[in-house]
């Protein structure tokens, strides 16, 4: 190999290497808490593998599956910038304080194009689902809440994530009883499956 050959080489070489650091300091980062989100369809690169049906049980038996996700932790879903609502809970018909990022904030973090024929399937851990555009989901502003009443929410209760906005802010809404407003938000969500309408 002549000296111009191995330069070429060797040029391309380094090139190549610093492509690739480049894409590993910009790959989505693996969530190193308990995963308490996965967000999978049509995404990003993603942080995570396959499904593993022996040890993602419960995604196995709701049926869900996928070749790679987008896996967040309680850290990296409290580190994202926070909405509040106050909405009238059905459950004690009293207005309540939660708080987490936008949903469709959480969709852009894992590489979602949201598109006019985007659309959501949350499932929650007890199997219920919900099938809404992500045109909806913008408009009317639904977050993953982590906290209610200034308190991180647990599994047991709504939580730890609830898909849920401020239903008394819209009258087509606010003129359902209390009971009837939040058919559109799964609590304890962990799985969002973005999908084509």
């Amino acid at each position: 190999m002549n000296k111009r050959d191995f330069l070429q080489t060797a040029a391309l070489g380094l090139g190549t290497a610093t492509s690739f650091n480049a894409l590993a300091q910009n790959a989505p980062k693996a969530a190193t808490g308990p995963v308490l989100l996965t967000v999978s369809g049509l995404i990003g690169p993603g942080n995570r593998g396959p499904l593993d049906p022996a040890l993602d049980q419960m995604m196995h038996k709701q049926k869900v599956s996928f070749s790679k996700a987008h896996a967040f932790d309680f850290a990296a879903l409290t580190a994202m910038p926070a909405i509040t609502i106050k909405p009238t809970l059905e459950y004690d018909n009293k207005p309540h304080v939660l708080k987490g990022p936008l949903l469709t904030d959480v969709l852009r973090a894992c590489g979602v194009k949201i598109g006019e024929k985007t659309a959501l399937l949350l499932r929650a851990v007890d199997g219920y689902g919900v099938l809404l555009t992500a045109a909806e989901a913008s408009q009317r502003r639904f977050i993953l809440a982590t906290h209610l009443d200034n308190r991180p929410m647990g599994l047991g209760g709504l939580g730890p994530l609830w898909a849920v906005y401020d239903a008394d802010k819209f009258p087509d809404m606010a003129a359902k009883p209390v009971s009837q407003r939040f058919s559109l938000c799964p609590w304890a969500t962990y799985h969002v499956e973005v999908r084509e309408s």
